[in-house]
């Protein structure tokens, strides 16, 4: 490949992707690119340019751009995704976190910080990416976090993770429904598979193609399968005054509501970000 003007290629590339992306993602996938492959911000392109690239850096630009071209998420081409401020590492065993994730995490975080002489017991359960239980024992010093999956790929993620952020958590490989029983926890919190198969038809093939099914969909006839393991594993695993927490299937907060109202009390459904049934809590008594 020959040597290649940036600003040229950043026209490229936005016009390669516009049947894919809008304009401002297309652009926000570009300025990702040019961190990953040159270190620059947003600032070094409009300082910087004009600018040669040279024939190595213009191929590393091609190649990723064909990914894109081909859905593959950039999270998943730099195997990178930031969440609340960290670095996680990801690939495509793992969900790609998500913002509103962070809002459900705000939220357990700051359900700590009113006992914050306490030593809370927690345990997470669908690990992924470890996104959840390793930013709660990096954020809140006066926790003990467990958390539990189902795979063993996922795990090993989730552990390099923990490693490069420096937590300590303990890990469980195992599924959650055919868990029969949970030691004593403070909080529970879940981010379970929710999205429902008739619902496919919302998602992009981004994320279709690319990231585990496994940890995305369950069945349009029983879409609540985790959620009511995993209460009826609360009502006995919970101490007094514990919390559960969920991130939701926003077409199912009625239902998701009706649960938790039959086991526990202080029930409360949030809207994440952009106004949808986002995320629940309940304590048990």
């Amino acid at each position: 490949m020959n040597r290649m003007e940036l600003k040229a290629f950043k026209n490229e590339f936005v016009t390669s992707l516009s049947l894919i992306y809008d304009e401002a993602e297309a652009e926000q996938l570009f300025y990702i690119a040019l961190e990953e492959v040159l270190g620059w911000k947003r600032v070094d392109f409009i300082m910087k340019t004009p600018f040669q690239l040279d024939e190595e850096k213009a191929s590393e630009f091609e190649n990723v751009l064909k990914e894109l071209i081909s859905e593959k998420p950039i999270q998943y081409i730099f195997n990178k995704a930031y969440f609340y401020g960290l670095d996680f590492y990801v690939n495509e065993n793992t969900l790609i976190p998500r913002q509103e994730t962070e809002e459900l995490v705000e939220w357990i975080l700051k359900t700590i910080a009113e006992n914050p002489t306490k030593t809370w017991r927690i345990v997470d359960i669908g690990t992924g990416s470890g996104c959840i239980p390793i930013t709660i024992a990096k954020m809140a010093r006066n926790v003990e976090v467990t958390t539990l999956d189902v795979s063993e790929k996922a795990i090993e993620v989730a552990k390099k993770n923990a490693q490069d952020l420096e937590v300590n958590i303990t890990f469980i490989n195992q599924s959650v429904l055919e868990t029969e029983v949970l030691d004593s926890y403070d909080i529970i919190v879940s981010n379970p598979p929710y999205v429902r198969n008739l619902e496919k038809v919302e998602i992009k093939n981004n994320v279709l193609i690319h990231e585990p099914h496994l940890a995305l969909f369950v069945e349009d006839d029983d879409p609540l399968i985790f959620y009511r393991k995993i209460v009826s594993l609360a009502e006995n695993s919970l101490k007094s005054n514990g919390y559960l927490f969920f991130e939701i299937n926003q077409y199912l907060g009625k239902e998701t509501l009706d649960l938790f109202n039959k086991h526990f009390t202080n029930v409360e459904l949030r809207k994440d970000f952009v106004g949808n049934n986002r995320m629940i809590r309940g304590m048990k008594v």
